[in-house]
């Protein structure tokens, strides 16, 4: 059934494109309070050099002719093998001092889209999420049977204790001191320190379609089966090739609530405003209600872009005959 809908929508929706559409592709590598104050030369140099190597990636297949599907799953691949980052190998700590992790990717030809949540032992999420998209009749699946999936389709699958990093562990013992003598997170307000980290790749290719990808270890010290907006299509990633592609980094809980990625992508098409504009008021409005984080765009005419309200977020895009741009921290300007 799914892939009978997958065809007639391709029918449907799926725009023939010139071959001289411009490739290009954006990647995140999460959002937060991240300032120079607290980050070593050293430091800065290996994250733009993890964030270089993941978008060449991903810019890679693009530039061989591949899709935008697989050009985000390779950069995120890139991004959740590194420690750097909360994904993958980099992931945060529960309250339980185990690993959950969630990821998701969406294919704007179709809006077919494969998301996962609370897995403890598949080694690459997005790789997961994309055998979801690409060989299930679902959308999303989570925990147990998500994991069962992944087995099924001959996925690497890793001990927990693979996810462990010294300073993430580090990072929960914080959290829980700041949480006593409450119970769970849920009952304090949201500290900004516990790494709303998250990863994310969103690209065009050669043929004008555009593709999403996210994938995140959720918040230091979650507890209850918590999931955040980076598996929701919608809320943490989003694309359709009528109007844009959106990886988001942040407070998830308000990303959900107010659909940031679709939002975006909605401003675009019907009031017929820039992805980046779209972009920056969606973010600046979140940020009036409480909802810290950042987004990367590429819009359908292959404009690449990000916004954020936070102190920085690691971040870098390649377009067609451009060089590598790599930032972390907020402009100046």
């Amino acid at each position: 059934m799914k892939a009978l809908l997958t065809a007639g929508l391709l029918s449907l929706s799926t725009v023939a494109v010139a071959s001289t559409t411009p490739i290009g592709i954006v990647i995140h590598g999460g959002a937060g309070t991240i300032n120079r104050a607290n980050m070593t030369e050293q430091q800065e140099q290996a994250y733009h050099a993890m964030l270089s190597h993941a978008i060449n990636q991903g810019y890679e297949v693009l530039a061989k002719g591949g899709s935008s599907v697989d050009a985000v799953t390779a950069a995120v691949l890139v991004l959740e093998d590194s420690p750097l980052f909360n994904a993958g190998k980099g992931a945060v700590y529960t309250f339980d001092e185990t690993h959950e992790l969630d990821a998701s990717i969406m294919d704007g030809r179709d809006r077919n889209a494969g998301a996962v949540a609370g897995v403890t032992n598949v080694k690459n999420p997005i790789l997961l999420a994309k055998a979801v998209m690409q060989h299930s009749e679902h959308v999303m699946l989570a925990g147990k049977g998500a994991e069962q999936f992944a087995q099924e389709q001959k996925l690497e699958l890793v001990e927990n204790s693979y996810f462990d990093t010294d300073f993430r562990y580090e990072s929960l013992k914080r959290a829980k001191q700041a949480m006593t003598p409450q119970p769970h997170q849920a009952s304090i307000p949201f500290d900004p320190a516990w790494k709303m980290g998250t990863v994310g790749a969103v690209a065009i290719d050669r043929q004008g379609n555009l593709a999403a990808a996210t994938s995140t270890g959720g918040m230091t010290a979650k507890r209850y089966g918590r999931i955040g907006d980076a598996p929701v299509i919608g809320a943490g990633n989003f694309a359709d090739n009528s109007s844009c592609a959106v990886s988001a980094t942040g407070h998830g809980e308000y990303f959900i609530r107010y659909q940031v990625a679709y939002e975006i992508c909605a401003r675009a098409k019907y009031q017929q405003k820039t992805a980046a504009v779209a972009a920056q008021e969606v973010i600046a409005e979140l940020k009036q209600i409480g909802g810290d984080g950042g987004v990367i765009v590429v819009d359908n005419k292959g404009k690449l872009s990000w916004a954020f309200n936070s102190e920085g977020m690691y971040r870098a895009m390649k377009t067609e005959g451009g060089p590598v741009i790599s930032e972390i921290f907020a402009s100046k300007n």
